[in-house]
């Protein structure tokens, strides 16, 4: 038996790989539990679930664009005649505008709370009532990041939606509780997705400047967060509600 056997999981911007969804989706697969990735490009989510069920595990894919609020609608409306419930939710999807405050366009700002706070409202909310009326003592798994926890340069709008992710979910934790569903927050520091592994070729010199700030001494795997996910999931964390959990190789630490 798998640490998620029997459970039915939602993970949102599962796409990319290596990227932090597909990871997670993975991690969840391979440890028995009903995956349902979702992302705004439907072939890349096609592609993350037909490996998992290659690796033996059991997973769809749905296009979901996660800012819509109908589009929640439809997509718990899915799982709830597939399965009938869900167990656990991973607001995944997220975007980041790099640039510096005099840089920032309102349009950048409004975008990237949209897509990283907005959703995740939605989607937080939509998975509670399905739990509150299947009586799933869940769990919300929202990913924010070290950018919430300490001052980078050239991502304030990024950090203010990051950060607002981290007060929702104590919020969300501190009202649910009671009924046994968990909130708590990842929050990634230099990892290894697509974004940044392109990154890394194409500027060698910056890379190596961000990988000496590290502690530990490199840039962490998608798995990694993989990992931190499937912790959260499963009931080895099943008296953990509220927190965040830090995965980045000591940088916050310094």
């Amino acid at each position: 038996m798998g640490l998620l056997s029997g459970k039915v999981c939602l993970v949102t911007g599962a796409a990319s790989n290596p990227g932090l969804g597909h990871a997670i989706a993975h991690c969840f697969g391979a440890e028995g539990a009903t995956v349902i990735a979702t992302d705004v490009d439907l072939n890349g989510a096609e592609a993350t679930a037909e490996s998992i069920n290659a690796a033996g595990g059991s997973a769809t894919a749905w296009r979901q664009d996660v800012t819509d609020p109908e589009g929640w609608k439809a997509t718990m409306g899915r799982i709830r005649d597939d399965h009938g419930r869900i167990d656990t939710l991973v607001n995944n999807a997220g975007i980041a505008v790099l640039k510096k405050l005099e840089d920032i366009t309102l349009e950048d700002y409004n975008r990237q709370m949209v897509v990283n706070m907005t959703s995740l409202f939605l989607g937080t909310q939509s998975a509670v009532a399905m739990m509150r009326e299947t009586g799933t003592k869940g769990s919300i798994i929202n990913m924010s990041s070290i950018a919430a926890l300490i001052g980078v340069i050239g991502v304030s709008a990024y950090a203010a939606s990051k950060g607002g992710v981290l007060g929702f979910t104590k919020a969300v934790a501190a009202e649910t509780a009671p009924e046994g569903i968990r909130c708590n927050t990842i929050h990634p520091g230099m990892i290894a997705t697509n974004m940044n592994v392109q990154a890394s070729t194409e500027n060698t010199d910056e890379y190596d400047a961000l990988v000496s700030t590290i502690p530990m001494g490199y840039m962490g795997a998608p798995k990694t967060i993989g990992d931190a996910a499937l912790f959260l999931a499963s009931d080895l964390s099943a008296y953990i509600t509220g927190t965040q959990l830090v995965v980045d190789g000591g940088i916050i630490n310094q």
